[in-house]
């Protein structure tokens, strides 16, 4: 089996330092010495906790004299609560680093736990405006070894984590350089296992990346090409990924296209993560899936300021030749995935708009928009994701 895969094994130094392809999982061991770590914090979810692949990096780093502990208490969006008991039991257990192991949540919880280990100042201090990230002691970073589980978030390439604030619901992204994990260990293998319906979310999710940050109005080359080519990806394997979740080359693409949206990103992001943001704080809906939901109604909403950059991606892949093409292969995705249509269908009510526009309005990925916002411009995208109205 390795042979069929080689071409998909290879070892990357952007942004990060990537151990990438099926099978790499059986140098986590290794990646950690590396990284000067010798007793980690393994941080997962609950739902990994128990399965095999948490067990089996569990015992083999005990049989490589690396003595870990596993900590997964955190939610699905994670709130500050769950990154303040990593850290205690981080500094309890005398640890040294953090091994990041699943998903999004996962993986910006670890993160966080690494960043806020050697601080002295309260979470919220590090928030990613202006210069609040030079408040912090650089010094006080434990090093992250990132594994992740799905093909999404692409937080294993990220220098932030998104955490929710529970006083007031809302996700704030905190920011530190330092917060990059010194090492990745991509193996497409490991998300095998992932049932459809959260490879077709996080498959989304990854695209929403892509996608937003190629409709940035900023200048970041690097991140237009990286975003367009990550759309590619998605175009070509994702159905893939979902229809046959065994397919390892599908499921290596997609675990590319997913770390790819995620260095894109810095390009920007827009409404749909905006909207996104106070669906999930307020109700629980999945990330990636709300992103899907939401998309076309903003590309339509922004459409008068994104028409050329869309009937590009459409010629790049092979779509058409005007932006209608793009946005109908979007809608043609999305119902092949199974993905629901409105946000009524995620248990988004009309009731809830006029708490979540200003929300939307005040999240940071708002700022990166193709058209500007305001409140009523998020009142009537949230009313025509909730009732289904497309235009």
């Amino acid at each position: 089996m390795i042979d069929t895969y080689q071409s998909l094994i290879a070892n990357w130094s952007y942004p990060t330092s990537i151990r990438f392809g099926p099978g790499r999982i059986s140098e986590l061991a290794n990646a950690c010495r590396g990284a000067g770590i010798h007793a980690p914090l393994l941080v997962t979810d609950p739902g990994l906790a128990g399965l095999a692949i948490v067990k089996d990096a569990l015992n083999a780093l005990e049989e490589n004299g690396l003595s870990t502990v596993l900590f997964s208490h955190l939610q699905a969006n994670p709130v500050a609560a769950n990154v303040e008991e990593g850290v205690a039991i981080y500094k309890r257990g005398h640890h040294d680093g953090v091994i990041a192991f699943g998903g999004g949540s996962a993986l910006d919880t670890a993160k966080a736990i690494a960043f806020m280990s050697g601080q002295s100042r309260p979470i919220w201090d590090f928030e990613d405006r202006e210069d609040w990230w030079t408040r912090a002691d650089p010094a006080g970073v434990a090093p992250i070894i990132a594994v992740p589980t799905t093909a999404g978030t692409g937080s294993e390439v990220g220098r932030a984590a998104v955490i929710t604030d529970e006083t007031d619901h809302t996700k704030k992204v905190i920011f530190h350089p330092k917060m990059l994990p010194v090492e990745v260990i991509a193996d497409p293998a490991l998300t095998t296992g992932l049932p459809a319906p959260i490879t077709a979310a996080t498959g989304m999710d990854a695209l929403s990346h892509a996608l937003e940050a190629y409709c940035s109005p900023f200048w970041h080359p690097m991140g237009q090409g990286i975003a367009l080519e990550a759309m590619r990806l998605v175009k070509e394997w994702l159905h893939e990924a979902t229809s046959n979740g065994e397919n390892v080359d599908a499921r290596a693409y997609m675990m590319a296209a997913s770390s790819m949206g995620a260095v894109a990103f810095q390009k920007g992001l827009g409404a749909m993560h905006a909207m996104s943001h106070p669906c999930s704080s307020l109700k629980g809906t999945h990330h990636g899936l709300t992103n899907a939901v939401v998309m076309p109604y903003v590309l339509h909403h922004n459409l008068k300021a994104i028409d050329e950059k869309l009937a590009a991606a459409a010629r790049y892949l092979s779509l058409g030749d005007n932006a209608a093409s793009f946005i109908d292969w979007v809608l043609r995705l999305r119902e092949e995935l199974q993905i629901p249509g409105t946000l009524h269908d995620l248990g988004i009510t009309p009731d809830l708009i006029s708490q979540m526009a200003p929300m939307a309005l005040e999240d940071p990925c708002t700022g990166g928009n193709p058209v500007s916002m305001t409140t009523g411009a998020y009142e009537t995208l949230y009313d025509k994701a909730i009732n289904g109205t497309l235009g």
